[in-house]
């Protein structure tokens, strides 16, 4: 078990497969990209499956989801999917993606096991998305959604981050849209992760700003707190339902005591929020021949250190030196 000095039990792991990513948003990383790890520096597929199968035989993590950077740019991915829906017991699986490949490897990754996908998509205009990924690729990504329905990785999450002046008047639109093909949209507000630190609270839009440009077109209905468990977002049902809309608040209602979560980079370290400043590394103790159960002891440890907050609502806040595509997000 993964427990910390709160009493916070965290079953559902983040895994991200590797920092690079084929889109440049202006919320996650400059134009010109980053310093990409080396690749001695990355988990091999091996280590991947053997720290993922530490977390679900042995310390009872029943939810796993890949991330990056952009997951699909691994090349073992289908092969550790598969290598991972054998475990006993099973973990449920997810992917967290920009959509961009998608559509060639929707099925494929639907028959080695994986249960669902999060595609990242927040315009739908095509010059919109030029201008907040620096890429000419909106139709890839609506043809990798497409294809992910078909394959059945349902149900289809699609997340949106509204930035002031670029697509801050398409929540209603998005929402309609995403109603009409059956995917379940799920917007976030733009959280202090870039790498030149150029975030800042008065500019943001918040849930509040979102929720109430929804309500100009739809009726919405909280779901409530007990539908929504350990779940960063909150939901509504549209229109009296069944179908939902999810706002995720991580800045203005933040929901760390509820958090179930612990995450691994790319290159093997334990960390224990997006938002956190310290790592704890298991890739030395992997290289080293360290066994399972050293593995899973470093492991609780490095979770029993885990703060009670993610810290942004602190007038010291510091955003973490690592960005997003580093973490995973």
């Amino acid at each position: 078990m993964l427990i910390d000095t709160y009493g916070r039990v965290a079953t559902d792991l983040r895994v991200s497969l590797t920092d690079r990513c084929n889109l440049r948003c202006t919320y996650c990383m400059p134009e010109e990209g980053l310093q990409w790890l080396a690749k001695p520096d990355l988990l091999t597929d091996d280590e991947i499956v053997r720290l993922i199968r530490i977390a679900v035989t042995e310390l009872g993590v029943t939810e796993v989801r890949f991330t990056g950077g952009e997951p699909l740019l691994r090349p073992g991915l289908v092969g550790i999917v598969e290598r991972c829906a054998e475990l006993d017991p099973r973990p449920r699986m997810s992917l967290t993606t920009n959509g961009i490949g998608l559509e060639r490897t929707a099925q494929a990754l639907r028959d080695a096991g994986l249960d669902r996908v999060n595609v990242s998509l927040d315009t739908l205009r095509p010059e919109v998305f030029q201008a907040i990924t620096r890429r000419r690729r909106h139709d890839d990504v609506l043809r990798g959604l497409d294809a992910a329905h078909t394959a059945g990785l349902t149900p289809v999450k699609v997340n949106a981050v509204l930035m002031p002046g670029l697509n801050d008047d398409e929540a209603p639109e998005l929402l309609a849209w995403a109603l009409e093909r059956g995917y379940e949209l799920r917007f976030i507000e733009q959280m202090p992760l870039d790498p030149q630190h150029g975030w800042k609270r008065d500019g943001m839009i918040t849930a509040g700003d979102i929720l109430a440009s929804l309500r100009t077109r739809f009726t919405l209905t909280p779901e409530g707190e007990q539908d929504r468990g350990s779940a960063p977002a909150e939901r509504w049902l549209v229109d009296g339902g069944p179908a939902r809309v999810g706002v995720i608040a991580s800045v203005t209602r933040p929901f760390c005591r509820a958090c179930d979560r612990t995450r691994l980079t790319a290159d093997g370290q334990v960390r224990t929020c997006l938002f956190a400043r310290e790592e704890s590394d298991l890739r030395g103790a992997l290289r080293s021949g360290a066994p399972d159960e050293e593995i899973a002891r470093l492991w609780r440890l490095a979770m029993w250190g885990k703060k009670a907050g993610s810290g942004l609502d602190d007038p010291s806040f510091l955003q973490p030196d690592r960005p997003m595509s580093a973490i995973g997000g």
